[in-house]
């Protein structure tokens, strides 16, 4: 399966836009990946297009070996964009190799564990209220949150994850002075903040009933100190899990052991040297990997690592429809999965750039079964979207 052609592809998608990796072999075969570069760090494209000038020509079939060599030639920098170059790479390349040998990725991880698995519906009332002209009807109350969970509810989803949110008087707003929305570099937590969020949580759980399970994303909003007011404002709550961000493992673990939800975190992290040092801390009960940045092959080893920790794992997945089933496969094949990840409001574009759509039954993914990922990219209805800038 030798490598004849290794190309980038964009197009736009609302509020950013989507990336794609079409890879094909000298005997026609096409494989494709979805990456980002909308929040993931620019240069990305460039990367893949630098390691593509190295990998055209070899065998796609030895996909770690190309995996290993792209690592090696950018090792003194070999996170962020060209981790993500690489990962982009090699889910093309197991795609292909997939479709070469006519069976689905899961296959090429072991075989599936099961046949579907549990999802969460994420962003859930967040994407109302930050993007209400792209995903709509507009979140604007505490009755609207209310009514949103009884959405999830009757559409047969089994959990939802939301993040913080302040209510102002201009309306509310999605909390993320970690990433400079609004700009408060301090990170601290007032009441206010803390009454708002948990008035937020405490609408959803009236809209979605006792049964629904509650998932709270605090990203990098807060230190330490921010974490433990956080968790201690929900304790009583029953919330599935808080997932925060932190980038020293030791912090993260000292909040973990004095909290009484469970804690996830990870979704940033890249490679497995980058999760050790938190697996051997205790710092989390959940590794959020993001099998997009990473690649599916890496993350499959960065699964395995975490169950010899005895912790388990979920996808990091806020993407297009192909980083959906991508997961899909990943998660069919481990054996320490906890819940995945995934969007359920989508755009008018999903229906028409990709061949299929995730199937969603009772609150679960089916597991594709098709040759590779089990689904395309539909190159044509990409020109009616072109990519921003």
């Amino acid at each position: 399966m030798k490598i004849r052609s290794i190309e980038t592809l964009s197009c736009d998608a609302g509020w950013r836009n989507y990336y794609f990796v079409k890879l094909t072999t000298e005997d026609g075969i096409v494989g494709w990946s979805e990456y980002d570069e909308s929040f993931g760090p620019p240069g990305i494209t460039a990367a893949i297009r630098r390691f593509a000038q190295m990998i055209v020509g070899e065998d796609g079939m030895r996909h770690d070996h190309l995996y290993a060599r792209m690592f090696h030639d950018k090792r003194m920098v070999s996170s962020s964009v060209t981790a993500q170059a690489a990962g982009a790479i090699e889910n093309a390349l197991l795609d292909a190799k997939g479709k070469s040998l006519g069976v689905p990725v899961h296959a090429l991880l072991g075989g599936k564990i099961r046949d579907r698995v549990r999802v969460y519906w994420s962003h859930c009332a967040s994407y109302r209220i930050s993007r209400p002209e792209v995903y709509g009807p507009p979140v604007r109350t505490l009755d609207d949150v209310k009514a949103m969970g009884e959405e999830v509810r009757n559409a047969g989803f089994t959990a939802l994850k939301t993040n913080a949110i302040r209510y102002t008087k201009n309306g509310p707003l999605m909390y993320s002075p970690g990433f400079g929305r609004p700009f408060f570099p301090e990170l601290n937590w007032d009441r206010d903040a803390l009454r708002d969020l948990r008035n937020h949580l405490e609408a959803f759980r009236d809209g979605a009933g006792p049964e629904m399970d509650i998932l709270l994303d605090i990203n990098f909003n807060g230190r330490s100190e921010g974490m433990l007011k956080i968790m201690r404002a929900v304790a009583d709550l029953d919330l599935f899990w808080l997932e925060m961000d932190c980038n020293n493992a030791d912090a993260l673990a000292y909040v973990r052991r004095q909290s009484s939800t469970s804690i996830s975190s990870g979704e940033t992290l890249f490679g497995l040297r980058s999760f050790l040092p938190y697996f051997q801390a205790q710092s989390m009960d959940v590794a959020i990997i993001d099998a997009i940045w990473n690649g599916v092959w890496q993350a499959m080893k960065i699964a395995a690592a975490a169950d010899a920790h005895e912790v388990n794992v979920a996808p990091h997945n806020f993407y297009g429809h192909l980083a959906t089933i991508m997961n899909a496969h990943f998660a069919a094949a481990v054996p320490n999965l906890r819940i995945v990840e995934t969007d359920i409001d989508r755009i008018p574009q999903d229906k028409e750039v990709f061949s299929a759509e995730p199937v969603y039954e009772d609150g679960d993914l089916l597991v594709p079964d098709a040759p590779g990922w089990g689904i395309d990219i539909v190159e044509e209805a990409l020109k009616a979207y072109t990519p921003g800038g």
